[in-house]
């Protein structure tokens, strides 16, 4: 032998030398770090003091709000509030659980398959202007806020008699429909309003990532395909949409991951009575009993169950990544 094996602490030393030369070398890199580093530690971490809630009895604690803050005058509750959360009430929890994943698969499938197909489309586009246009129109809807978007889509579902919305005056001239739909108060279109309403304003902006994924394909793949007799849809089919399928298998794991976040604006703004009980999502949940009933320790219990969620799906997600031999997170 001519050399003489590294010990494990002699590895660990070197790894730990080698990492704060890196870092002296880049520290202005590190500084312009600092930033974001306490953004992400304030507001990411710094909450989670508050899980504590989740096992006190808050709802029948009396005292200040100072009291409140440092967890005084509130009776441990153990898993209580967890139990509670699955027992009969106004609002169900069980329901919005179902209203949650069903809104999100609904955004997850029509938001994939519509920024793909615009994306493949764009891709073979050769006039650069229109490409160019129709980029900038489709991902200026992702910038307007929620209200502005939820206003417009009453405005084009509108199903009064007397002033329809384009949608309905659309159908009612051409004789599709002799009385046109009540879009907005029917609750079996309410998950699909939703659905569309997302993929319009979003379509645009994860058109982007798929084109630049577009981008990094090597050419002579298409030449070798067109010498070999394909065709623009079958070089779409055998080249393209396996160039995109790493970054396809990554922002499905991410989006797996934020199954149970669906939204809370769109669901709130958008909602009426009529469809109130499958406009609740998590998050609605726990605005009413957060917020308005003040019962702070069940709100805190439903946020711990969706974050807890959450971590298993993505977890599960990027394991069966990795067992079938796709890109993974970690």
């Amino acid at each position: 032998m001519t050399g003489v094996a590294k010990t494990p602490e002699r590895a660990l030393k070197k790894n730990k030398a080698g990492f704060f030369h890196v870092l002296g070398s880049q520290w202005q890199l590190a500084l312009m770090s600092v930033p974001m580093l306490l953004y992400v530690l304030l507001f990411n971490y710094g909450p989670l003091w508050g899980w504590i809630n989740a096992f006190k009895d808050i709802a029948h604690a009396r005292g200040t709000w100072a009291d409140f803050l440092k967890g005084k005058d509130a009776a441990w509750y153990g898993l209580q509030n967890f139990e509670n959360l699955f027992r009969p009430g106004a609002i169900m929890f069980t329901d919005t659980i179902k209203n949650t994943v069903a809104m999100s698969l609904i955004n997850l499938v029509l938001g994939t398959v519509s920024a793909i197909l615009l994306a493949i489309l764009l891709n073979e586009v050769r006039q650069k202007s229109f490409k160019r246009t129709v980029q900038t129109v489709t991902y200026l809807p992702h910038f307007l806020s929620m209200v502005i978007v939820v206003g417009i889509a009453q405005i084009i579902f509108d199903s009064s008699t007397l002033n329809p919305g384009p949608l309905n005056s659309l159908l009612l001239s051409t004789g599709i429909v002799k009385q046109g739909p009540d879009w907005l108060n029917t609750p079996g279109y309410f998950w699909w309003l939703v659905g569309v309403i997302n993929v319009w304003k979003e379509v645009g902006w994860g058109t982007i990532i798929y084109i630049s994924a577009m981008t990094g394909i090597d050419p002579c793949l298409y030449e070798a395909a067109s010498i070999d007799g394909a065709g623009r849809w079958q070089r779409i089919l055998h080249v393209t949409l396996p160039g995109i399928r790493s970054t396809f298998v990554i922002l499905l794991i991410m989006n797996i991951g934020h199954l149970l976040d669906t939204g809370f604006e769109m669901q709130y703004l958008l909602k009426r009575n009529a469809t109130e009980q499958v406009a609740y999502t998590i998050d609605l949940y726990v605005m009413e009993y957060g917020i308005r009933q003040n019962d702070y320790g069940l709100a805190t219990a439903a946020g711990i169950f969706k974050s807890v969620i959450a971590i298993f799906l993505l977890t599960g997600a990027n394991f069966i990544s990795k067992k079938l031999g796709e890109d993974s997170l970690m």
